[in-house]
């Protein structure tokens, strides 16, 4: 058997009913977190251009725009997909690499919209979705991760599966959506280099190309059966070792979706457990940053490859400078999305501090990733003192699991001048699986209108 077809029959086979309760809460937190990640970013310039040319293509009113309005489901898909990764809060699962969230849930979320199913629905197809990806990114990494961006390649495999749940296809359209993602799976990691907008692109686009290759698999339109092993499939090209096995190990026995990690800070999750120590020591011994002469960051490779940015030149530069976002959290004793502006970018407090920060890895947190994303910090004082912390998981991943309310109180902190009454939006999700999908973004579109 294929590994197309072992995945297209646990999308088909899995049903509301298979899933326990306490997934089905967890991937209604899912969906807030996304929700909020997605309102947060709406307003930002990026997406406003990609906005502006779904207005200009025009399209039926299938679904809605977290930017307001609605278009086309394919419209709806790149636009809330793009809005949800700016402000780099979504979701992270250590293991595979991937932000399910923001390729898996706007897919699976405009779908439901335009379709007309249940919360049930849309939450069954959200915890299918996050389960094929992630298999698919663990199956991959960490080979595949040097020049691939996960979320935009394994993604598509995420956001099409869910599509595929939501449109009741049978197992052979499964393959078939399943392969056709796997042929657009795309996005290199050189915008990187530039803190580019492309990012955005590359989640807009993942969750694009898997919704299209879902409904066009509706129409019985074909794809490789192989797209993963085949001798010229997804393995072969793009990673230079594979695991087969963790696609099809225990499938179906347990709930990738509880794996999932939550943002505290709002930069790149590479750059969380530097940020972690440093808060750490500069509370417990009550440090200031004027006493700092030398950081020190201990920590795993792909931390230099993606975050090793001495000098970002623009806000959004500035999430994947581990140097910035170290400088940030010691002078202003926090990294959140009102920390990251162009007042800090320039703030010469933290320009000067970035000078006496050093990243280096450490063989330690190099063996232990993906399955430990680890940094120890050493902060020297200019009258010689050293003080040191060291963490093997970042605030928010399983291991040290921010609760329930601290992530109520994210997606306020989030959404609390996007909409009227945050809180009643938090009611509304979680109670998802007692109403039908439209009924939510009814009220959360009306929410946004009268604020």
């Amino acid at each position: 058997m294929t590994l197309s077809k072992r995945l297209a029959e646990y999308v088909y086979q899995t049903s509301f009913q298979d899933l326990p309760e306490h997934v089905v809460e967890f991937t209604k937190i899912c969906i807030l977190d996304w929700y909020g990640s997605a309102l947060a970013g709406k307003d930002l310039p990026p997406i406003q251009a990609i906005k502006e040319l779904v207005e200009e293509w025009g399209g039926h009113e299938q679904a809605s725009l977290v930017t307001g309005g609605k278009s086309s489901l394919g419209n709806a898909v790149l636009v809330n997909a793009a809005s949800s990764h700016i402000v780099e809060l979504d979701d992270i699962h250590k293991y595979s690499i991937i932000h399910a969230g923001t390729v898996v849930i706007p897919a699976a979320v405009a779908a439901a919209e335009a379709y007309d199913l249940s919360g049930k629905e849309l939450i069954t197809a959200v915890a299918v979705g996050y389960e094929v990806c992630y298999r698919i990114g663990e199956a991959v990494s960490p080979s595949h991760y040097y020049f691939w961006h996960n979320t935009a390649t394994c993604g598509t495999f995420g956001s099409a599966a869910a599509v595929a749940k939501l449109l009741n296809l049978n197992v052979e359209q499964t393959m078939y959506a399943l392969g056709n993602a796997g042929s657009q799976a795309a996005g290199l990691w050189e915008f990187i280099e530039d803190g580019a907008n492309t990012k955005q692109l590359h989640t807009a686009k993942a969750a694009y190309n898997g919704t299209l290759a879902a409904l066009l698999a509706k129409k019985n339109f074909t794809s490789a059966t192989k797209i993963l092993e085949g001798k010229r499939g997804f393995f072969e090209a793009m990673a230079e070792t594979a695991d087969p096995l963790k696609i099809t190990n225990n499938l179906g026995n347990e709930w990738k979706i509880t794996e999932n990690s939550f943002k505290i800070h709002a930069s790149c999750r590479h750059t969380h457990p530097a940020i972690d120590c440093i808060l750490d020591i500069m509370n417990e011994h009550s440090i200031s940053f004027q006493q700092i002469k030398r950081m020190t960051i201990r920590t795993y490779q792909t931390v230099l490859n993606i975050t090793d940015k001495p000098n970002p030149d623009s806000v959004y530069a500035c999430k994947f400078s581990s140097q910035f976002c170290a400088s940030l959290a010691a002078v202003k004793g926090s990294a959140s999305i009102r920390d990251f502006t162009n007042e800090s970018l320039r703030n010469p407090e933290i320009e000067d501090l970035m000078k006496k920060v050093d990243v280096i890895v450490d063989s330690y947190y190099e063996e232990a990733y993906p399955e430990k994303w680890g940094a120890k910090v050493e902060i020297t004082l200019e009258n010689g003192k050293i003080f040191e912390k060291g963490t093997d998981y970042p605030k928010g991943d399983p291991e040290k699991m921010a609760s329930k309310d601290e992530l109520i109180q994210k997606f306020i902190s989030m959404t609390v001048d996007k909409l009227a009454d945050p809180e009643e939006e938090v009611e509304e999700i979680f109670k998802l699986d007692k109403i039908k999908t439209r009924e939510w973004l009814r009220k959360q579109h009306i929410s946004q209108l009268h604020h």
